[in-house]
């Protein structure tokens, strides 16, 4: 039974990531506030690390990064590597620091979304020439915005892990 229960648990998790990956890449963009999109996969994968762990988290992550990558058309790979490492760290500290609740889920959003805005503002400022102080209010910004979709995505988080869980007691393995 174990190992149905960890096959549904990546299966409902891949298909939250993809579905956020639909809303963050093809439904958002056309729904701009104030010319903003929020960004929804590193709090998929900042959601999973702090409620399975460690593994799950840098997989996840890995996944949420190459996501990204496409999605928002930035360097490549420089996604990736953030939200795998991310993914790992906030994992761990799960696994052995904090609590698994909501507010430390939504503490390691904003440092998340934080590393993510400033991934985003970085070539703007070296490559084009951008004032920074023009950007820092967009990043702030953005990441408020996609800081109110993070009680929606604890809940499918936690939901998916209730029910694939339920399902894998001792009693049932029979």
């Amino acid at each position: 039974m174990k190992r149905k229960t960890r096959i549904l648990t990546i299966g409902f998790y891949a298909l939250l990531l993809m579905v956020a990956f639909v809303f963050q890449g093809m439904v958002f963009p056309y729904l701009r506030i104030a010319g903003l999109s929020p960004l929804l996969l590193p709090l998929v994968s900042t959601g999973i690390a702090v409620h399975v762990g460690r593994f799950a988290g840098g997989v996840t992550g890995l996944f949420a990064g190459i996501l990204c990558d496409l999605s928002l058309n930035e360097p490549v790979g420089l996604f990736t590597i953030v939200l795998t490492f991310t993914g790992l760290l906030v994992g761990t500290l799960a696994d052995s620091v904090i609590t698994r609740s909501f507010v430390s889920y939504f503490l390691f959003s904003i440092g998340v979304l934080s590393i993510c805005a400033a991934i985003q503002i970085f070539p703007l400022v070296y490559l084009v020439g951008i004032p920074l102080q023009q950007l820092v209010g967009t990043g702030i910004w953005q990441t408020v915005y996609s800081l109110v979709f993070t009680f929606p995505i604890w809940f499918f988080v936690k939901a998916l892990g209730r029910r694939v869980y339920q399902g894998a007691s001792p009693d049932s393995s029979r």
